[in-house]
């Protein structure tokens, strides 16, 4: 175990050092170039901070991280076995502390640098983001970003950041090492998430933005690329002990419920906030975000009715998840005719998914994290290119583009996400297992995660 521990904080140590570097270092400027740019900022007037804005941020930022912790960690933890709540809730817990670490250090630079981005050109910064930004190297009192202090979106961005690699826990939750997780987490956020945020989100000469992509809030930057790693961690890490045999329920409910809730209200920081703004677009996303999220759960709980007989508290948890899923790329874009459709749509896919595919195929997605933010965030992100329409009371697509123009675009960054994800993935999850191990034995499996990885449990009913 002390040996284990020692790999571990080894491995990490190196990525926080040595992963960055991996991605090409930026040239520094020559001096015409720096002579320019600072005559330029010289001449620019200053931007303008807007008080109202900043605080909507500030406030979003803190709803965002309410969805992870506690939100996302109690609505996993309920939905998991007794002997295994505190491993669901220390994964979160990790994940948040690591995260925010590594992005001050460099993910924040991989994923918002401009540094020698183009319009219009494919490069390697179409792709990912320069090193300028390391340690948040420009980022003080008086840095701005749009209307709002530079540090304000900083901590904004990295609360997505946190919540993305969080989601793909419940993919193997009750069975998979803590130091496994860890070094996985490290290496797919660098090499999976700070790419995709960056094509999605850094603006001109970025892949996605250049293509016309339209992601408000994180349909591909979170949801699928976070669905597809979970999709191939779990049937790397296999299927837990008596999947398939005995009944693997949740421990509870009330729990899960809860943390749906938290989820639900916190989302509203999540999509509304992605205007970067107090204005008319995020008072229309704050608007379909409920329509979505309600329409999906409603649609979920008849489902369930009509055909097991009986709604569930967990049925319409995971329907409204869904559901908020499903509208986060469209939530800036849509009107709440296209937010009853994508509501409607993601509760019918992501109950099929979460049920007869999963059953059919037999891998074993303990808190079907593929089928809710995979499935969701495709159908979302396929349905943002419809219900962006005016037709559809949407905000309208680019002069020129008709409906299947922009599918098919929306279409090409759903793809190009899924292999991403899925690749880094696979060799994260290798280059775990090669370092610690993937799984636990079946010994500690069978005790519990809580007693055998962290000394504790949950619970003292005695």
């Amino acid at each position: 175990m002390k040996r284990n521990l020692l790999n571990l904080l080894v491995v990490l140590i190196c990525l926080a050092a040595v992963g960055p570097a991996l991605w090409a270092a930026e040239p520094e400027p020559t001096a015409a170039v720096a002579e320019a740019s600072a005559a330029a900022a010289a001449t620019a007037p200053p931007p303008a901070l807007d008080s109202g804005n900043t605080a909507w941020l500030i406030t979003a930022g803190a709803l965002v991280l309410f969805m992870t912790l506690p939100g996302l960690a109690l609505f996993y933890g309920g939905l998991v076995r007794v002997k295994n709540v505190l491993s669901v809730l220390m994964q979160c817990f990790g994940i948040a502390s690591v995260v925010t670490v590594l992005w001050v250090i460099y993910g924040y630079s991989l994923a918002f640098s401009t540094a020698g981005m183009e319009k219009g050109v494919v490069s390697l910064h179409a792709f990912i983001g320069g090193l300028d930004k390391m340690f948040l190297r420009g980022v003080t009192l008086d840095s701005v970003s749009g209307s709002i202090p530079e540090a304000v979106f900083v901590m904004f961005q990295l609360t997505f950041a946190i919540i993305t690699p969080a989601l793909i826990v419940g993919a193997f939750a009750e069975r998979m090492k803590y130091a496994a997780v860890m070094i996985f987490i490290t290496l797919w956020f660098t090499f999976s998430y700070l790419p995709i945020c960056h094509m999605a989100w850094s603006g001109p000469g970025a892949l996605f933005a250049d293509w016309g992509v339209l992601d408000f809030a994180g349909g591909t930057v979170v949801h699928i690329n976070a669905g597809l790693a979970g999709l191939v961690a779990c049937v790397m890490v296999g299927r837990r002990l008596g999947h398939g045999s005995e009944s693997l329920r949740p421990h509870n409910v009330v729990l899960t419920v809860v943390g749906a809730a938290m989820l639900w209200v916190g989302w509203f920081g999540f999509n509304a906030g992605s205007a970067l703004a107090a204005d008319k677009v995020a008072g229309m996303a704050l608007l379909v975000t409920q329509v979505a999220t309600a329409t999906a759960a409603a649609s979920w709980l008849f489902i369930e009715w009509i055909f097991r007989g009986k709604p569930t508290a967990v049925g319409v948890a995971t329907g409204a998840v869904a559901g908020l899923v499903a509208i986060t790329p469209a939530s800036g874009t849509a009107g709440p005719i296209g937010a009853l459709i994508i509501g409607a749509a993601a509760a019918v896919c992501c109950y099929l998914a979460a049920t007869s595919l999963k059953a059919k195929l037999k891998y074993d997605d303990s808190l079907d994290v593929f089928g809710v933010h995979g499935v969701g965030g495709i159908v979302g992100a396929l349905l943002t290119g419809v219900c962006a329409d005016a037709a559809l009371g949407g905000a309208g697509l680019a002069e020129g583009t008709g409906i299947a123009a922009q599918v098919f675009t929306q279409l090409k960054s759903i793809i190009v996400t899924v292999i991403w994800s899925t690749v880094v993935a696979g060799v994260a999850l290798y280059v775990a297992d090669k370092v610690v191990g993937l799984r636990v034995s079946e010994e500690v499996e069978t005790v519990g995660l809580d007693l055998s990885e962290h000394g504790e449990e949950g619970y003292h009913l005695a």
